[in-house]
């Protein structure tokens, strides 16, 4: 990632989780399973290839290739969940048979060099890559921007794209105001502006405020599941390895202010720090 200038030099290493052992730690067996796990998942992300080179091949043909925007994005990080049908026999992964997840050690190396996974929002849960081709409306040729993007940007660069205003009212009813902005810019320029960005998952909450960003991880079936605020510079430490929230307290209130008043705008509370499956066991 250093070498294609995807990964900031100064980024750290996040510590290794301790229920995650070392390749070279595997019993040979484990090796095997986790084997044919990650090649199910590189099958997954070869046949997703397939089917976009498809839709490409298509455009051209149709010569619609140059003047169509295409975006590709993911939702989340890598996702550590624990999906399972049951003991399966590890031939059968992979098979019909089957409906398993990469698990926790994969999902650890997608992630590098970030923290944790899909449902939190450290930067392992929340950063993405974000591919844009556009060979009429973009002048650069396979360049990197570092921007700060959201997916609630989306809907501003296509309606920029397409020339559309956004309604103030609808059939009589009033919208509310969409929260983000056209990213279309970026397009043709690395140069950005501040801005705040803010986030709730499952009592999981953060906020980013120009190079500042205010985390917390949920406390499970504790409510009201609200942990503690970590800060982390990530201008400097985009990993967030190094939590400064003891060391500029004020920044933690300011920010810490904002994202409830966020909150309590876009109608956030009350968190519910439990999980779907959880739901389901106890819908009351």
């Amino acid at each position: 990632m250093q070498e294609l200038g995807i990964r900031d030099t100064t980024w750290k290493l996040t510590e290794p989780m301790t229920d995650v052992k070392p390749w070279s730690e595997l019993e040979e067996v484990e090796k095997i399973e986790f084997d044919r796990r990650m090649a199910v998942y590189a099958a997954q992300i070869d046949i997703m290839d397939q089917g976009i080179g498809r839709v490409i091949n298509t455009l051209e043909e149709k010569g619609m290739l140059d003047n169509t925007v295409i975006l590709l994005l993911s939702d989340n990080g890598g996702t550590a969940e624990f999906i399972s049908r049951g003991n399966i026999e590890l031939n059968l992964i992979g098979t019909d048979e089957s409906y398993e997840s990469y698990r926790k050690p994969w999902a650890t190396m997608s992630n590098t060099p970030f923290r944790l996974f899909k449902q939190w929002v450290h930067e392992g849960g929340i950063s993405s890559p974000f591919i844009v081709h556009w060979p009429e409306g973009m002048e650069e040729k396979g360049g990197f921007r570092h921007q700060v993007g959201h997916v609630i940007d989306l809907m501003p660069t296509c309606m920029e794209l397409a020339g559309a205003e956004y309604p103030e009212v609808y059939k009589g009813h009033h919208i509310i105001p969409f929260e983000g902005q056209s990213l279309v810019p970026s397009f043709h320029s690395n140069k950005s502006e501040d801005r705040i960005l803010y986030w709730e998952h499952q009592a999981n909450r953060a906020i980013r405020m120009g190079e500042w960003k205010l985390v917390a991880s949920k406390t499970y079936n504790v409510e009201p599941y609200t942990g503690p605020w970590e800060l982390y510079h990530l201008n400097t430490d985009r990993s967030e390895t190094n939590d400064l929230s003891t060391e500029y307290p004020q920044k933690v209130n300011e920010l810490d202010s904002l994202w409830n008043a966020w909150a309590i705008r876009c109608n956030v509370y009350p968190l519910d720090g439990r999980g779907w499956y959880e739901r389901l066991d106890n819908p009351n």
